[in-house]
């Protein structure tokens, strides 16, 4: 039995009690394979509503010695489940609702935005995703009721509690005026999530935390499923491999990774629970298109088998193996066993280096050459299934299950149009490095038919060959011949990895950058010009257009923003017409798409009228958090150094700013060309106010001329009082 009690001055009580806190709520064995059912009475103020995992099956009234009434609710018995997923939420929130197929769902918020049908769209999708993955799995969700609330801060983010998911705010609410499906878009991922956990996690759980993957990994692979099922507009196969394929790569290849299936024994003296919640977890094995092949063909018996109940990976593998061997179409070189778990038990990835000439392909685990602690010291070898095509077409997979293997099939002709492309469409979890013939010919023709190579693998060969670059295989130039092709190039997703690759993070001084900035002006500048234009005439025409593309929404802003820190003069113009624009009427909308560099570029290329215009609107009543962070940005842009010193004045009035954003603002102002040597100034002028004011420590950054094409920086701990 659990009961809390409550008075009415808590606004809202909400539980997390995931890995390890069912332990402070009540007695109880918490460990996840340790499941039961559980009866939760709530006793609470009678003007608050209670939720658990159940309905409620009786609500009455009590008092307490001091005759205080208190309401009663009382839940059914819970199925049977793991400690870590029981819930209870006492709130004041209203809630929409919809029954499909019997499920009672009901999406809980604050009452302004359930009013305002903030939650409207959640609800929509909700239905339709829980009967998707009922059909696809062809397991019923099992519960009579679901509801899902909304919290106005909650630092999980989302949690899959078996009949009451709790979610951040921002994570389940779209606001019916906004035009643009790149909220949409996150709020079907994360519902899709936790709504695979349902089966995944709540009807079987794995036996113990070390296995979280089975968990974890197996939502993460059908939240895309369930986001494509209700917006099928969306470019999920793009988002998948931009968000998901290219963060955990840069992630798994640093030293002291962890494996994704660790001992208990070894996670018990070196692990944290906590730390087990990573992108390594969430996103190692869904990016094998292989592992997901295999596991998909054979859920359901798997689901069945271990309903209510707990299992580890072996015995995902054995259900595998099952379907493999009751099948002639796919013949494996090894046991499902021993290759998943060459993928699972060992740390990072492989790199696969490809030899045209003889055919020879050879794998090491992909570690920083440059690192002399960096040394593949375990010497593992995985077993490899390799997509791949010849001069376009698509060829029969192959298998790398040792060292090195020669295959006859992937030697070339002397013609310079004979290619091969491994690993298409980021099928497999490695990363490729081709010989220097293959990559000539590669480049050649991206030059002439970049549609030839698929988008997926025109973004992955970039990605490998500045990561390759990056960690002592290959020289920069090597890299930079397969970026040649990009005035063809017309797809942001891939624009943005070369962005991130080729210019510093902030964009914003350029004498940290001297070296390299005139080199990629001239080299970056002109490549960038076709696509640029193409979407600058929708900025300026029909920017509405623009609401279904969903890379438009995430990454025009970083194209534009390094459009004009390049002195594109187009952009330079198009951002003081917007900018004036808005001066002439405060309640004109610069587009969202590009509101940060538009007000930064808007300030740098006007004079004191322009900064002056930001400051009001800064102080403007109806401006958001969010405005409001754009023009404590957007006024550090000035150009004029005397701005930039009453600006920086302006950030000790007790008056005008908060004490958090003074630091804010030398921070901003520092990263400039100008500011940099101005802000010292400030600091060093003004040292005995600022150590008298902050009882705290200040940080200043500091940036120092870039080394190649990457900005290095040095933080310097300045301590104040």
């Amino acid at each position: 039995q659990g009961e809390a009690r409550l008075r009415s001055v808590s606004m809202l009580v909400a539980s997390q009690l995931e890995p390890t806190y069912a332990r402070t709520v009540y007695p109880c064995f918490d460990e996840p394979a340790m499941k039961a059912t559980f009866n939760i009475r709530i006793v609470h103020d009678p003007s608050y509503v209670a939720l658990s995992n159940m309905p409620a099956i009786d609500v009455s009234e009590m008092k307490d010695e001091n005759g205080s009434l208190w309401t009663v609710t009382t839940f059914n018995t819970s199925l049977k489940m793991s400690t870590y997923l029981t819930a209870f939420v006492i709130c004041d929130f209203d809630y929409v609702t919809r029954t499909e197929r019997g499920n009672e769902i009901r999406i809980w918020a604050r009452k302004e935005a359930v009013k305002n049908g903030y939650v409207d769209y959640a609800l929509s999708i909700t239905g339709p995703i829980f009967s998707f993955l009922e059909d696809l799995l062809n397991v019923s969700y099992p519960l009579p009721k679901t509801d899902l609330v909304a919290l106005p801060d909650f630092g999980a983010g989302a949690m899959e509690n078996w009949g009451l998911m709790t979610f951040q705010e921002s994570s389940l609410m779209y606001l019916p005026s906004d035009k643009f499906t790149s909220r949409k878009a996150m709020i079907a991922i994360i519902v899709s999530h936790e709504l695979g956990h349902q089966w995944f996690g709540n009807l079987v759980t794995m036996n113990w935390w070390n296995d979280l993957w089975l968990n974890e990994g197996l939502s993460s692979y059908f939240e895309y499923l369930g986001a494509t099922f209700v917006e099928p507009k969306l470019p999920l196969d793009k988002i998948f491999y931009d968000h998901v394929v290219q963060p955990v790569l840069r992630e798994d290849n640093e030293i002291g990774v962890r494996s994704l299936s660790e001992s208990e024994d070894k996670i018990k003296g070196s692990f944290s629970l906590m730390s087990l919640f990573d992108s390594i977890t969430y996103n190692k094995v869904k990016n094998t298109k292989f592992f997901l092949f295999l596991v998909y063909s054979k859920l359901m018996s798997y689901l069945k088998e271990f309903s209510f109940s707990n299992a580890n990976q072996d015995d995902l593998w054995t259900h595998i193996q099952m379907v493999i061997d009751a099948q002639d179409e796919v013949h494996l070189p090894a046991s499902v066993k021993q290759i998943m778990d060459s993928w699972t038990c060992q740390n990072g990835f492989p790199v696969l280096t490809l030899n045209l000439t003889t055919g020879t392909i050879s794998q090491e685990q992909f570690l920083d050459k440059k690192n002399e602690n960096s040394t593949d010291s375990y010497n593992n070898t995985w077993i490899i299934p390799i997509s791949w095509m010849r001069n376009g077409s698509s060829q029969p997979l192959m298998w790398l299950d040792k060292s090195s293997k020669v295959f006859p099939e992937m030697q070339v002709s002397e013609s310079e149009y004979d290619w091969i492309l491994l690993n298409v469409n980021l099928s497999g979890y490695y990363r490729v490095n081709y010989d220097q013939l293959n990559l000539k010919r590669l480049a050649r023709l991206l030059e002439n038919d970049p549609k030839a190579v698929p988008a997926v693998s025109r973004f992955q060969l970039i990605d490998d060959v500045f990561a390759l670059t990056q960690f002592g295989y290959i020289q920069i130039e090597t890299a930079l011949e397969l970026t040649k092709y990009l005035a063809r190039e017309d797809e942001l997703f891939i624009w943005n990895v070369v962005l991130l690759n080729l210019v510093p993070e902030d964009l914003e001084s350029t004498l940290k950058s001297y070296e390299v900035y005139p080199l990629l002006k001239k080299y970056l500048l002109k490549r960038m010009l076709p696509i640029y234009h193409y979407y600058a005439d929708f900025i300026r025409q029909n920017v509405d257009a623009l609401e279904d593309d969903y890379f438009a929404q995430v990454y025009l802003e970083k194209l534009f923003a390094t459009a004009c820190w390049l002195g594109l003069q187009d952009c330079l113009n198009l951002s003081s017409e917007l900018y004036a624009k808005w001066m002439d009427n405060p309640e004109y909308k610069i587009p969202f798409l590009i509101r940060r560099t538009v007000c930064c570029y808007g300030v740098a290329v006007g004079s004191d009228k322009e900064w002056n215009f930001a400051w009001e609107m800064y102080n403007h009543t109806g401006s958001t958090k969010e405005d409001k962070d754009i023009l404590l940005s957007a006024m550090s842009c000035a150009k004029e150094s005397w701005l930039l010193y009453r600006y920086l004045q302006y950030g000790l009035s007790d008056t005008l700013f908060s004490s958090n954003c003074t630091s804010i603002i030398i921070l901003y102002v520092v990263t400039k060309d100008i500011g940099h040597r101005i802000a010292w100034e400030f600091v060093t002028e003004n040292w005995p106010l600022l150590s008298e004011r902050y009882d705290k420590t200040l940080w200043i950054l500091i940036h120092t001329p870039s080394s190649r094409y990457q900005q290095k920086h040095q933080v310097v701990r300045i301590i104040i009082g």
